[in-house]
């Protein structure tokens, strides 16, 4: 195995590693606005701390995207 084909399984090891991370923390987000619903229920506080945690899972999702697509095989 030569040094460029090292460094590009090294590359594209990080970026599987990346999105393995992704994935967990999105699993785990995507958890914590209904138990926040649950617990601030009618509450202005609902949306105030949901909000931001619907966004970050949506860049989440953009950031998979990026991922799936260089990882995807030719």
């Amino acid at each position: 195995m030569t040094n460029s084909e090292l460094g590009l399984l090294k590359s594209e090891n990080l970026r599987l590693r990346n999105y393995i991370s992704l994935v967990s923390a999105e699993i785990e987000l995507s958890r914590r606005p209904y138990g926040i619903k649950e617990n601030f229920s009618n509450s202005p506080d609902s949306e105030r701390l949901t909000v931001p945690i619907l966004n970050r899972i949506s860049r989440m999702k953009s950031e998979k995207h990026v991922l799936e697509t260089e990882l995807k095989p030719v």
